[in-house]
């Protein structure tokens, strides 16, 4: 250790020891004072001395303090002076106070002193830049070229009640990369699955002669629209095609809203119905087998909506186009018999079975799950139905449920399910297909035996690794395919009258009195529920109101705002009984109305606001309420939006509903 080093360490005690020095010198005092004068002297030198070195040492660190600061003034001006990259320095205003060589050979040597920098480019205003944050990373693009916009603020004067700052930023030429990575987007490959989803259908309208033709029409369609992509196609089915191509030439299929859909319906050779296709495409998967993996689950979505459709998955996210087909009714009860065989030997290999609607049931929900536990019994196997609370919709069917010793034990409250359960039983979702909309979500996690059967289009989210899924857009109702699926399951089954009126009036609620989405099958299986012994008139006792409920209707019916001339938003009151009765029976009545072709009804329960839409099918309401989160059908659909105002729930419906017409109008354009 050097002497400075060691002096250093002794330093810090200077005041220690003369404070010792002192103490021992009046001790010294009291004993012989005489003795103590030279100890007086000496103490007072080593007190100048001490306060004398601290001075010089404080001058001389203030004096290298201002050459330190001097020179890194020098360094910075001289190194904002040369700075490598493009610099403008900026008033919060935008106007500009100084730039380097760097930045005016962007905009080839002009003069930009005192201009406004938002002239120049409209990014670079601090306005534009700033939102909350005191550092600036931004990427820009001028003149053609891609930068990245940093910046801080400097603080160059400060006053009493003010501070002034000026805003430093420098672009870093990214131009490159930026294509690099543009170019890594666009060249990554997107896989495809096309299928012509009413093949069967199809070839039945036609002559024997006259299907190659067809075929052979709809492979020149395909490929011609796909031509300008550079991908490749190989049709590996009968009714199917597999394709790949870059993700760029997939955003301008997008753009063109997947003319496809529309041009293979134009063909007409001698065929009775049109031909539509279903697309699935997976894209951004981390390899080629999960982008097809990504396709095959988009075509699954896409069949399940009803086919006509465009599905892309993006990662997790989905997008939808097309849907503007309504379903077309199947003609054979093939997968109906199928399901059927399916479903009973499952039933049989379970020693409990569950059967579970959505929350708020239905009569349609519930009308279904009496039908499957019919079926289960029948079966000598144990069955329940899990029903949380009622509801003003099936409160008159409970009421008469529970009246019937029969059907004694057989409701299940959510906790009550959750206890029973296990790995063994045999879980039925009836009149939905996403887990968030199920009465117990929480079942689903605690047996992997589950079945869904389902009339609803298929949404983005829905109940995975099903061991058995019926679901069917065109039926009217999840009623109409549980009456099928009775009569394939024995040779001659017999329901009790309870069981066959509310499979009856699911179907009757659905189709609005066999109005709506109503085909042959919906007679067929409603002329079977009629020799099962359905009493019409009971059935009618079912949807009966009150005269508070009628009046309500009444009154929301009223109060409706009427937006583009033919759809109507109303909202019913809140704190009234049978709200969402209310809402459904509401918009069902608007329609009514001339000129209406779409009604939307809100309502407000639990801490949610729900909505209601109907349509008479010009309109496609299911389109609209996706964008909010819900689903459903072309003609009726629904969605529940958590912790917002009415208030705030309309204006978003507006929004969805401007959104949706815009995007009609540019298709028809």
């Amino acid at each position: 250790m050097d002497n400075s080093n060691f002096f250093g360490l002794l330093l810090p005690r200077a005041r220690f020891y003369l404070w010792i020095i002192l103490v021992l010198v009046i001790i010294i005092t009291v004993y012989n004072w005489f003795i103590a004068i030279p100890g007086y002297v000496l103490l007072i030198f080593l007190i100048y001395h001490n306060f004398r070195s601290s001075y010089i040492r404080q001058k001389e660190l203030t004096k290298y303090i201002e050459n330190l600061t001097f020179n890194i003034d020098s360094a910075t001006k001289d190194t904002l002076i040369n700075f490598p990259l493009p610099l403008v320095v900026v008033e919060l205003d935008g106007t500009i106070i100084w730039y380097n060589s760097f930045f005016r050979e962007i905009f080839d040597g002009e003069n930009l002193l005192e201009n406004t920098i938002n002239n120049f480019v409209e990014d670079l205003h601090p306005g534009n830049l700033v939102k909350g944050v005191e550092r600036i990373y931004k990427d820009i693009e001028i003149n053609g070229r891609s930068y990245i916009a940093l910046g801080n603020f400097v603080k160059v004067d400060e006053k009493i009640d003010n501070r002034k700052y000026i805003l430093m930023i420098y672009l870093i030429d990214n131009t490159e990369l930026a294509e690099i990575k543009k170019r890594y987007v666009e060249e990554k490959t997107a896989v495809g699955i096309l299928v012509i989803d009413n093949y069967d259908d199809l070839m039945q309208s036609m002559e024997d002669f006259r299907r190659p033709q067809m075929l052979a029409e709809i492979d020149r369609k395909i490929i011609s629209w796909m031509s300008f992509s550079n991908g490749i196609i190989k049709k590996y089915e009968r009714d199917r095609y597999i394709f790949a191509c870059e993700v760029k030439y997939l955003k301008e299929f997008e753009e063109k809203k997947f003319e496809i859909l529309d041009n293979v319906k134009e063909i007409n050779i001698g065929n009775k119905i049109p031909v539509t296709l279903s697309l699935g495409f997976g894209i951004n998967g981390r390899t080629l087998a999960e982008n097809f993996s990504y396709a095959g689950a988009s075509i699954d979505i896409a069949l399940g909506r009803g086919g006509d459709h465009v599905v892309i998955k993006d990662g997790d996210k989905f997008n939808f186009y097309g849907g503007k087909t309504r379903e077309l009714e199947k003609r054979t009860r093939v997968k109906a018999r199928v399901i059927a065989y399916a479903l009973r030997e499952l039933i049989d290999q379970s020693p409990v079975v569950m059967i579970m609607g959505h929350e708020n049931g239905d009569i349609d929900s519930l009308g279904a799950a009496l039908g499957l536990y019919r079926i289960v019994k029948n079966r000598e196997k144990e069955a329940f139905i899990v029903l949380n609370n009622s509801n003003p919709t099936i409160d008159n069917l409970v009421a008469k449920i529970e009246k019937s010793q029969e059907y004694e034990g057989m409701f299940l409250s959510r906790s009550e399910a959750l206890d029973r359960i296990n790995a063994r039983t045999l879980l039925i979702v009836v009149d939905t297909h996403r887990p968030s909309f199920t009465e117990c979500p929480e079942l689903l996690k605690y047996t992997n035996q589950v079945v869904v059967i389902d009339h609803h289009r298929r949404g983005a989210d829905f109940i995975q690794d099903a061991v058995l899924t019926y679901q069917e857009t065109y039926a009217s109702s999840t009623c109409e395919l549980v009456t099928e699926i009775l009569q394939y399951v024995e040779e001659k089954i017999k329901l009790n009258a309870i069981e066959a009126e509310a499979l009856y009036a699911g179907i009757v609620i659905d189709t609005k009195n066999f109005t709506f989405k109503t085909g042959v099958r919906t007679f067929e299986a409603a002329s079977f529920l009629r020799r099962q012994g359905v009493d019409t008139v009971s059935v009618k006792y079912l949807f009966q109101n009150d005269l508070d409920t009628y009046i309500n209707i009444s009154n929301v019916v009223r109060f409706a705002e009427i937006i583009n001339d033919n759809i109507a938003i109303s909202v019913c009151p809140q704190n009234i009984k049978n709200v969402q009765l209310i809402a459904a029976q509401a918009a069902d009545q608007l329609l009514n109305l001339s000129g209406l072709v779409a009604a939307f009804v809100l309502s407000y329960g639990s801490n949610e606001v729900a909505i209601s839409g109907r349509s008479l099918g010009d309109v496609n309401v299911q389109m609209i309420l996706e964008k909010l989160g819900g689903g459903g059908h072309m003609t009726g659909a629904g969605a529940q939006l958590q912790g917002i105002t009415i208030e705030e729930a309309k204006d978003r419906l507006k929004e969805a509903i401007v959104e949706y017409l815009d995007s009609v109008n540019k298709e028809q354009k």
